[in-house]
């Protein structure tokens, strides 16, 4: 799952802050001024286009994170940086603490409960302030509260698979 190649998108352009060419950056990172440890960054503009980011930099603000990229002078070429995504190699991430996942590493394994009924494939989680949610795709959808052991009993990266206390019918 962890291949060199493999990028994990860690954070999003926003548009322009202010008239010198910053940039208002949606962190993906916690805490968010953690992106700028992470290196090297790809950005894929909004168009799909991608090319590797040297010289980043950023600061913390009451409005969030503020940027700057190399070349980028004044409002109207932060402006078109508009939708921008930033990606890191999954390498540099550090790795996760015991009992802990990086959502991206849970993605692609399969999801069974415990009477063996297999719901499919981890297709996204996502958090809703309570909980966070895995997302299984399958013959459907199903939304399972990621609440260990409640809900999902075991995570098995070996084995390719999430163990989940979930009734099939539901």
């Amino acid at each position: 799952m962890n291949e060199p190649t493999r990028r994990i998108l860690m954070g999003r352009i926003h548009g322009a802050f202010g008239v010198r060419g910053e940039l208002k950056l949606e962190s993906f990172s916690d805490p968010p001024e953690a992106i700028f440890r992470y290196r090297p960054w790809i950005l894929r503009d909004a168009q799909g286009g991608e090319r590797e980011l040297e010289g980043a930099h950023g600061r913390s603000t009451a409005k969030g994170i503020v940027m700057r990229l190399p070349g980028i002078e004044d409002r109207d070429a932060a402006e078109a940086m508009r939708g921008g995504e930033i990606l890191v190699p999954r390498a540099a991430l550090p790795p996760p603490g015991p009992g802990e996942y990086y959502w991206v590493d849970l993605e692609g394994l399969r999801v069974v409960n415990a009477e063996g009924v297999d719901f499919g494939t981890v297709s996204h989680l996502f958090s809703t302030g309570a909980n966070d949610v895995l997302v299984a795709r399958g013959e459907r959808e199903r939304m399972i509260p990621f609440v260990e052991p409640d809900y999902v009993v075991s995570v098995d990266f070996e084995a390719g698979v999430v163990t989940v206390d979930w009734d099939a019918d539901f």
